[in-house]
């Protein structure tokens, strides 16, 4: 796994965040190393697939990235007749996520698409995946794709949302970015490319509170939902038809 050093030296302009081939590179490690809990949210989602995963339905993975939670899914899920469908706008994730896929062999079809999730239909779901993905759209877009989501799932169908939060109160969310940012110091970032890497991606990832999650979601449909897990400012949450 190669090792994440976009930011460790100074850049004269920092460019906008992007899913490019050179994070593409380095995904894996940079995503372990500043996402508190992936781990835990990506194991829990091979407990979650076979509970929900039923024969003839489809499961959608929007956002991809290189593919993990989508491996997580194929190796927990044991029924023929499920069709995994994993999509992200990246080339560069694309690929690499084709790859890894093809290379475990299971029960679950598997076919991973470059797309913009936005145009994506979604039908007759068992489950669908947004794995920090969301907080990437623009804000006016996602109550669409929540809604779309909602009525492509079967009734009694599973949404798994993982997502950075911002929080209303300002203390809380203020300390909540600091613990986090303590949490990338230990996982050996520097000032340098915690500084840079926040100023790359605050144009591209606006992230929504946990009280306008739960209401984006009750308004499209879903009967069911609530956190399940958080460390810090990152949380996954749970919806169900």
């Amino acid at each position: 796994m190669s090792q994440d050093r976009i930011y460790s030296q100074p850049h004269s302009a920092v460019k906008d965040f992007a899913f490019d081939e050179q994070v593409a590179d380095v995904f894996n490690d940079m995503i372990n190393r500043s996402v508190p809990g992936y781990t835990t949210i990506l194991h829990t989602l091979g407990k979650l697939a076979p509970r929900f995963a039923k024969s003839g339905s489809k499961i959608y993975d929007l956002g991809c990235s290189l593919g993990a939670a989508s491996l997580a899914i194929k190796r927990s899920v044991d029924i023929e007749g499920v069709e995994l469908i994993a999509v992200d706008s990246s080339e560069a994730m694309v690929s690499r996520a084709r790859r890894q896929l093809e290379a475990y062999k299971g029960k679950v079809q598997v076919s991973v698409q470059q797309a913009d999730i936005r145009d994506i239909d979604i039908q007759d779901a068992s489950l669908v995946v947004l794995n920090f993905t969301l907080q990437f759209l623009p804000p006016e877009d996602r109550d669409a794709l929540i809604q779309k989501i909602h009525d492509g799932l079967r009734p009694g169908g599973l949404l798994l949302l993982s997502e950075k939060l911002v929080f209303e109160d300002n203390a809380i969310n203020d300390l909540l970015c600091e613990l986090h940012w303590d949490f990338k110091r230990d996982n050996g970032y520097s000032e340098l490319e915690i500084a840079q890497k926040r100023t790359a991606i605050e144009n591209v990832m606006r992230p929504d509170s946990p009280e306008k999650h739960l209401a984006r979601l009750a308004k499209a449909g879903f009967g069911h939902s609530q956190f399940w897990y958080q460390c810090y400012n990152f949380a996954s949450l749970l919806a169900i038809k």
